[in-house]
Formats: structure tokens, sequence, C-alpha cells
């Protein structure tokens, strides 16, 4: 056993590359499970800054000056956020706030028909058992009740914080963009002067976490935005809301989209009942998921992100467990170096047969 263990550790921890990329990778998870909450704006900054990279090459490219570029795309941020908080936001605040006050009225109205269910398939289901799904429903509902009003309470001292960050992050977006070369360049100076393995795995990192950002902002813009006319059309209630949140559950492959159909087919039902407007809501809602999984994520990310859809479910669950929401969201570009790494590290014949 012994034997074993010191021939796995000769074969992948041999070479001097591999340990300094050993110590990054350390340090780096160290840093996010202790500071993570704290560096939370520094790491949405430079997913803004991946984000919109692509635009200032896009410019460049056609001629214009670096400078120039970095202050239209900026310029053109600012306006999209200050339009999203004017009016986004308080449209989606709006609509969670009436959905909070009708809450009652839908619980009240499906205990009633739970209760009708014996009389409609009295083989399947007896009174005793709608009493107790009734009275499993008002203690979820107390405990949401509980949570809800803890979760404000706990919360309004994180407003100040929420400002602080919209000031934050659209500077720093600012400077990653502006002085990219310049920051990169200091970083490099830190490393090792023989550092193969570490560019090996950065380049495929900077390739494939761009294409992932890019192509996750396109697809929540294009499902969100398809969901939306979809609901309003149908007259859905909380179409702008239901429509942000199908758009950001693509953010969590496999689960988000899981998720988010439990409160479309709720309010759908309460709505319209079992008839033919809520299965055509359904069938169309399942369509859009659909052509999302099977053409869109293909089409956006054929060149990016290459993760088994196992390996996807369990970042998200390890990565969220350690990190909350963040590690929930950046699950995938997490998974992804792991995946650049285990390719890109160097083994004892690998190093053998170089020299």
């Amino acid at each position: 056993m012994l034997d074993t263990i010191k021939g796995w550790l000769h074969r992948y921890l041999s070479d001097s590359e591999a340990l300094v990329l050993l110590l990054l990778l350390v340090v780096g998870f160290a840093i996010i499970l202790t500071m993570g909450n704290m560096l939370a704006p520094v790491f949405a900054a430079l997913v803004l800054a991946f984000l919109m990279q692509g635009v200032v090459n896009w410019l460049q490219g056609k001629g214009l000056g670096h400078n120039w570029s970095v202050t239209l795309v900026f310029v053109l941020f600012v306006t999209f956020l200050v339009v999203a908080l004017l009016l986004l936001v308080p449209l989606v605040w709006q609509q969670v706030s009436s959905l909070l006050n009708e809450l009652p009225k839908m619980v009240n109205h499906g205990q009633a028909w739970v209760r009708e269910l014996p009389e409609h398939f009295p083989a399947f289901i007896s009174e005793s058992e709608t009493a107790a799904i009734t009275e499993s429903i008002n203690g979820l509902i107390a405990g949401m009740g509980q949570w809800v009003l803890s979760f404000s309470l706990a919360n309004l001292t994180n407003v100040m914080a929420l400002l602080v960050y919209l000031i934050l992050v659209p500077i720093l977006v600012l400077f990653f963009l502006k002085d990219k070369d310049l920051l990169l360049n200091w970083i490099g100076s830190q490393l090792p002067s023989r550092r193969r393995v570490i560019n090996q795995v950065a380049n495929e990192m900077n390739s494939q976490i761009a294409n992932y950002i890019r192509g996750k902002a396109i697809e929540i813009v294009i499902v969100g935005g398809v969901s939306f006319v979809l609901f309003a059309l149908m007259g859905l209630n909380y179409a702008v809301l239901l429509a942000t949140l199908v758009g950001f559950s693509v953010v969590i492959p496999y689960i988000g989209a899981t998720v988010v159909t439990i409160p479309i087919a709720l309010i759908g039902l309460f709505q319209w009942g079992f008839g033919q407007q809520f299965a055509i809501l359904m069938i169309a809602y399942l369509v859009i998921q659909a052509l999302d999984g099977n053409v869109l994520v293909p089409l956006l990310f054929s060149e990016a992100v290459n993760l088994h859809p196992v390996a996807i479910i369990i970042a998200v669950l390890v990565f969220g467990g350690f990190w909350g929401f963040w590690g929930v969201f950046f699950a995938i570009p997490l998974a992804t170096l792991l995946k650049a790494v285990m390719n890109a590290w160097p083994r004892v014949q690998d190093v053998v047969a170089e020299r």
C-alpha cells in the first residue's frame, strides 16, 4: 500500500510545475472559502469584464483605439445597468409583492381543491389523507412565512452593502477592461519563469470561460425574452417575474429549469385550473426548454465548456455547499478549471518524454 502511494505521488507530483500549480489551487480555493463573500464584487466584476471584453476586441478590430473602445463599452454597460435598476427591478419587485399578497388566497384555493379530491377519486385518496396533506401545507406555509420575515430582517443591514456594490462593481469593471494587460503582466511577474502547465491551464480557461460567460448572457436574454412573449400573449399573471426567473434559471443547467417550472405551473393552475389554456402554457413552455437544451445550447457552447451532465450537477452541489449562491453561480467555471488542470497536469512519463 505504501509503495502504491509513493508511486502515485512520484507520478503526479514529481514535477516542480505541478507543485507550484497545486499550491496556487490550494491558495485560490482557500481564498474562496474564507473570503469569498467579501470578494464577491470582484468576482462579479470579473464576469462582467469577461462578458464585455469580446465587444472591446471587436471594436478594436474595426480600428477604434483601446481607450475609446473601453469607454464606449463601459458607457453602454452603465446605461443598461441604470435602465435595469429603474425599470426592470421595480417591476419585478412589484410583481413579487403582488404574488406574496395573493399567496394566502392561492393557498386557500389549493386546500379547497385538495379537499375535493376524495369526491372525484374515492378509490385513490381518502378524507384522512387529504386532511394530512392540508395540515402539511399549513405547516409549510407557516414555515415559509417565518423564513420570509427572518430573511427580510436579516437583510435590512445588507441594503447599504448592496448600494456600495452597485458603485464598486462598475468601477472594477472599468479598471479590468482598461488595465487588463497591465494586471496580467503583474500577475505573470509573480509566477515562476518556467510555467508551461500554468500557461496551458490559463489559456484553456481564458477561451472556455470567456465563451461560456458570453454564451450564458445570450442564452439568458433569448430564453427570458421568448418566455416573456409567451407569458404576455397568454395573459399569465406575473409574466415579467416568471420570465426573469426562467432567464436566470439557465445559469444552473438541468436543476434551474426543473425548479423554475414549479412556480409557472402553480400560477398557471391557480389562474386557469386544469383547462385548455393551462395545457397550452405548459406545452409551449416545455417546447421552449427543449429548444434551449437541444438547439440553442449546442449552438452557443459548441466550442466552450464540455462537461458531462453528471459533472455539472456534482459541481453545483459541491461548490454550492461550500460557497452558497456564488458557488452555484460559479460552479461550471470552477468545474472547468478542475478539468483543465487535470488535462494539463504533468505526469512523470510526460516529463521524461519532454527531456
